[in-house]
């Protein structure tokens, strides 16, 4: 939302008024922080005290390291949940340290202060390091207020407030050369300056400036993050309305946010993980190759038995099958139920497959809408289960589903209902869940059972109690760690909630980079695992493509070959190219890598969970946040710590990519480069720039594993990359406990005895 037109002139029907300083500092309630009194003018007599708005800004000591910041301008304002779950593993114990001197005052919340001017008539307050004066932000002049629209002509207007808007906003400073970055998956530019940003679920697609995963969470480069304590609609200007600012602003009467001090990346997504929760644990089968259906093309049990014969003809293992939306009938949606046409025995066809060895484990697609053709429609409509307008109506439209009505997660009833249903799949064999949707929730016109919500606020949350549902759902059949979706919308928090992918995007390199930049944003948002539509979802992509996206998406932490109206299997787009440059060669090699992968990326993974930190796609710049260039690269990424991947967009295999400071291993070739600094490479279709990070001892399966669950510990082969006294790994099993430590002491590894079989180590040099 912008209130000014420009630097000098308020915007036409806006009304500003800003806290123009701190007249009053107060200790607040919970005896944590400081209340500050700002009235909307300078106090110069005692007159000037009325008929004058003020604002109330508590600033309180969070935890170690992080402090909040809550401006409130009517207090007696009702205050309307849902609200985000904080400390969901518990809250830290914090000493709030307030010190006064002639030059202002000071709350410490261990590594983090926030100091207000004690000068007179003057609104100033620095965060900054306790053991440093030296600024991470600041709310300067002119900074908070409040907003009205349209913009009342007397105050006695104000008396009846249905006409107006009303905005509270901060506007945090913005450094020279400081950029942003986060706020969920968004598909476009990696920095955020220039850019105005709504957090709003939408369904929008990979190629618009809108996002499925709104994530009220940034990171910058100058060693802290912001998370905004709101699932309501929040509109940033990020260096936008004002070019030295991020501005952000909610309609309502209160605005709460955290300053989270690192100082380093890692240290800020730590923090952050304590405030909103820690990723939650996925199990090591999940890490394999998923194989869908796709979309709106023909299938039945045929197919799917063909599908499956055909890969493993071709020696590509699949470790998931999914069945994607009409595995139920149509207009039936979601009925749970499956179609008796296509699938007349699916637990017995599970059964076989598994049997068999074609797939370990099974997922479906769902939905939390219902139909009104599904036979569970009425079911649901009559018993309260779905949401309602305020007439008494059920909610439908004919948006996605004919008559579709909403399932009401405010209702325990219906949230015990919708667990039922999802227990008769998992009696059928159904492993895992795809929640796909949910981010086109209305805000007008609607009541939910628990009346106590704010529809606005609802719009957002809805994607934690909808993922949250279904994901420990599974986790009371399968066990804790065995739980895994396929959840496309997000908001903060849903982390704990495993794994995204990143929605609809079309069949062109292009898509494949806005993937990417969306992967990034939404590591540095507090999200461990994710995916992508391999090969694009929209269209049907050239062999090329499909080719360069399979060693993309194997390098995620999840891969999932799915499609809108044309398969995924790889001897449909090609025709059946058997040459070692073919779609299937392709394929094969790279899930074969991954396999290989497993000791490494299982026990990344729980480093992960542990930090809050992302397996992949992990930014540049968490690994190495003193390197500017890192904070730019939206084209590459780590996986976890020691893996750098560069994928390739072009059909002639050139690409381009930087190297950080240190000698960089070819992970194909061992060939060495020394960085800081870029490199051209071209590549054939079964290689990219995968470079291994000096000083990494790296735990790879043995040549020509294919399984993705074996033991991690067994004949497998340790690399030594330039590995220095103390370079070390963490050894897990297939279940992610820790059995051992490999670490370099005197010159030699140490912790061997916990590698078993035929395991050897090999020193890479150059």
């Amino acid at each position: 939302m912008r209130f000014r037109d420009g630097q000098w002139l308020v915007a036409e029907g806006v009304r500003i008024e800003y806290a123009e300083e701190v007249y009053r500092i107060t200790p607040t309630v919970s005896g944590k922080g400081i209340s500050l009194l700002c009235p909307t003018r300078k106090i110069m007599a005692r007159g000037d005290t009325l008929n004058l708005a003020t604002l109330s800004i508590d600033i309180e000591a969070a935890i170690d390291g992080v402090i909040s910041v809550g401006t409130t301008h009517w207090q007696g304002a009702v205050h309307r949940g849902p609200d985000f779950d904080l400390f969901p593993g518990g809250r830290p114990e914090v000493n709030a340290d307030i010190t006064t001197t002639e030059n202002g005052t000071t709350l410490s919340a261990g590594s983090l202060s926030a100091t207000v001017s004690g000068k007179p008539h003057e609104f100033d307050i620095s965060f900054h390091p306790t053991d440093s004066k030296k600024p991470l932000t600041t709310l300067l002049n002119r900074s908070v207020g409040l907003a009205y629209t349209p913009a009342p002509s007397t105050p006695m207007q104000l008396a009846d407030t249905r006409n107006f808007k009303h905005y509270i906003f901060t506007q945090t400073t913005l450094g020279v050369g400081e950029s942003v970055h986060g706020l969920g998956e968004r598909f476009g530019p990696f920095n955020k300056v220039g850019q105005k940003v709504d957090l709003w679920n939408a369904d929008g697609g990979t190629s618009s400036d809108q996002a499925y995963k709104n994530i009220s969470f940034w990171m910058s480069s100058r060693g802290y993050g912001v998370f905004i304590d709101t699932p309501e609609r929040v509109e940033l200007e990020i260096g936008s309305e004002r070019c030295c600012r991020v501005q952000t602003s909610v309609e309502g009467q209160r605005l709460r946010w955290y300053i989270i001090y690192g100082p380093s990346p890692r240290e800020v997504l730590r923090r952050y993980s304590i405030l909103t929760g820690a990723p939650g644990s996925v199990p090591s089968w999940s890490f394999g190759l998923w194989l869908s259906t796709s979309f709106t093309t023909s299938y039945d049990e045929k197919t799917v038995n063909r599908f499956l014969a055909g890969m493993q003809a071709r020696d590509i293992p699949v470790e998931v099958f999914h069945f994607d939306c009409f595995w139920l009938k149509a207009f039936q949606w979601c009925d749970f139920e499956f179609d008796q046409d296509m699938f007349p025995d699916p637990k017995g066809q599970i059964t076989r497959l598994k049997a068999d060895g074609a797939v370990k484990k099974v997922c479906v697609w769902t939905n939390p809408y219902l139909g009104q053709a599904s036979p569970v429609f009425a079911e649901a409509a009559a018993k309260g289960y779905l949401l309602k307008r305020k007439n008494g109506d059920v909610f439908q439209w004919d948006m996605w589903q004919t008559g579709m009505g909403i399932v009401d997660f405010t209702n325990p009833d219906a949230c015990a209902w919708y667990a039922s249903c999802l227990e008769r799949l998992f009696d059928t064999g159904v492993d895992s869940i795809k929640t796909d949707f949910g981010e086109r929730i209305p805000f007008e016109d609607v009541q939910w059972f628990d009346t106590s919500v704010d529809p606005k606020r609802m719009h957002n949350y809805y994607a934690f109690i909808y993922n949250k549902l279904v994901y420990e759902a599974l986790q009371k059949r399968y066990g804790a760690n065995e739980a895994v979706l396929f959840a496309r919308t997000a908001t903060a928090g849903t982390q704990r909630f495993p794994l995204t992918w990143g929605g609809d995007c079309e069949s062109t390199p292009e898509a494949m980079a806005e993937s990417l930049r969306g992967g990034l944003s939404l590591g540095l948002s507090g999200f461990a695992f994710w995916s992508v539509d391999i090969g694009g979802f929209e269209g049907s992509p050239p062999p090329w493509i499909y080719k360069r996206w399979v060693a993309f998406g194997l390098l995620c932490s999840h891969s999932r070959l799915h499609g809108s109206n044309s398969y995924r299997v790889p001897w449909t787009v090609d025709d059946d190219d058997q040459s070692d440059e073919g779609c299937s060669a392709t394929l094969r090699k790279w899930t074969h890598l991954k396999a290989r992968l497993m000791p490494y990326l299982f026990s990344q993974a729980q480093d992960c969970v542990r930090n809050g930190l992302p397996l992949s796609l992990r930014a540049m710049c968490i690994e190495f946040p003193e390197d500017p260039t890192t904070w730019t690269l939206d084209r590459q990424f780590m996986l976890g710590d020691s893996l750098l991947v560069a994928p390739v967009f072009e059909e002639d295999g050139t690409v381009q990519f930087y190297l950080p400071k240190g000698k960089w291993t070819n992970f194909f070739t061992g060939g060495v480069k020394s960085g800081p600094g870029w490199f051209d490479e071209t590549h054939a279709f079964g290689t990219l720039p995968l470079y291994v990070r000096p000083n990494t001892l790296l735990v790879l399966g043995k040549e020509g594993e294919t399984r993705t669950v074996y033991d991690y510990t067994t004949d497998v082969e340790v690399r030594s990359y330039f590995a220095s006294e103390g370079a070390s790994t963490v050894l897990v099993d297939s279940e992610g406990k820790k059995v051992g430590t490999l670490e370099v002491t005197d010159g030699h590894v140490v912790g061997k005895e916990a590698l078993k079989g035929s395991s050897h180590i090999t020193a890479v040099t150059e």
